[in-house]
């Protein structure tokens, strides 16, 4: 029987109790790097960090690093083991490496293509990610597999598109993800400062904002300032009382300019150690804590959610506090196919046929309408060979 989001809170909570929380960081690339130096900049000494990938010598030196950078400022009180290679293509290797360390936490931050932003190529193309979902699918699965034959206790964090993964593995039977993180984290920051700009209000960081909608809108706000005419679930606080701002001036000063290299890693980064730190407090403290997550609990799309470790046995939940589920579900909805998923179900991805239209005639490739679990690593080759390569050849 799978192990629920709350048993696993119930084990963090105990091993707090104990004295530290592992968190293990699953591929030491720039996601991963970024959050190795946030955890070891935090000076937080409940927490002790596991990383894991491929090559042990090269993530022993970017641990090297890291640790000698936050010993500079007078941090890094955060013990850190780098365990031995781990094949992420191999389930059996990952699961042997989770019943050696036994983490608490498991944060996701591989690739498959490692150093390439997959909207690089999709979004000035055919103007969607969800073209990517069997790649961004693989590592993950594959992660969960190994949690299920090493009965690992951990909450999953998974940094990969979340939206859609979550679900398809949900859909299929599978082991799967509690939380993502991803970019909903990335928008809620924005919309602060530019209702901040919009209201004249100084202390930005105050501002409280709700939103709920998939990886489409968190793209195209963030990218182009507008919703594509869609209205978003969104509601903006200061001080206890609702601002009264017009959503289209919202977002259009949300688009601020960002560099396209993996210095953008470091929001990615900052949404799984934001996750991570709601979760350690909540339960340390006995509090509750707020976060947005694409794809948690299996859900299609992204939602705010709430850690409460105020009671015996903590809990986590998608907060209703503010919009109906069933409105967020179908907002999420209506957002993910614009992305160009139009359903994940019975184990199943199923494509928009506008994305299958445009992926023709930008990629000369045609998509199949459905991808099956079990299709999810012919479907990624597929797309690497006619898609990904070809492109960067150019």
């Amino acid at each position: 029987m799978a192990i629920t989001t709350n048993e696993k809170l119930a084990n963090v909570k105990n091993h707090l109790g104990d004295g530290k929380v592992r968190v293990m960081i699953m591929g030491l690339g720039s996601v991963g790097n970024y959050l190795l130096s946030f955890l070891l900049g935090n000076d937080d000494e409940r927490i002790e960090i596991i990383v894991a990938g491929r090559n042990r010598a090269k993530m022993q030196q970017d641990v090297n690093i890291a640790q000698v950078a936050a010993l500079i400022r007078k941090k890094c009180r955060t013990n850190v083991i780098v365990a031995d290679g781990v094949d992420l293509e191999d389930p059996s290797s990952i699961a042997s490496c989770l019943s050696e360390y036994q983490p608490d936490i498991i944060v996701n931050t591989s690739r498959v293509y490692a150093g390439l932003k997959y909207g690089s190529i999709s979004w000035a193309n055919v103007r969607a990610y969800g073209i990517w979902t069997p790649l961004s699918v693989r590592y993950i699965r594959n992660i969960m597999i190994a949690v299920r034959e090493a009965q690992s206790k951990a909450v999953v964090i998974n940094t990969s598109y979340s939206d859609a993964t979550i679900p398809w593995l949900k859909s299929a039977g599978e082991a799967y993800p509690d939380f993502g993180s991803g970019n909903l984290n990335h928008i809620i920051p924005r919309i602060k400062l530019a209702a901040a700009q919009l209201a004249g209000i100084d202390d930005f960081w105050n501002i409280e904002v709700d939103l709920a909608t998939a990886h489409f809108h968190d793209v195209v706000i963030s990218k182009e300032g507008q919703a594509e005419g869609v209205e978003q679930l969104l509601r903006i606080a200061y001080g206890g009382k609702v601002l009264d701002l017009p959503q289209d001036d919202v977002f259009s000063k949300c688009s601020i300019s960002m560099p396209t290299d993996q210095k953008r890693n470091m929001m990615n980064a900052s949404s799984n150690f934001d996750i991570i730190q709601c979760i350690v407090d909540a339960l340390d403290f006995g509090e509750k804590r707020k976060f947005f997550s694409p794809g948690a609990f299996g859900e299609i799309g992204g939602y705010p959610i709430i850690v409460d470790g105020s009671a015996n046995e903590p809990v986590a939940f998608i907060d209703e506090s503010v919009f109906e589920l069933e409105a967020m579900r179908s907002k999420n909805r209506q957002s993910i196919a614009l992305d160009g998923v139009e359903d994940v179900k019975d184990g199943c991805l199923v494509y928009t046929d506008f994305l299958i239209e445009k992926a023709q005639k930008a990629f000369g490739v045609t998509l199949p309408k459905t991808v099956h679990y079990d299709e999810i690593d012919e479907v990624a080759s597929f797309i690497v060979k006619n898609i990904i390569e070809p492109a960067l050849a150019k």
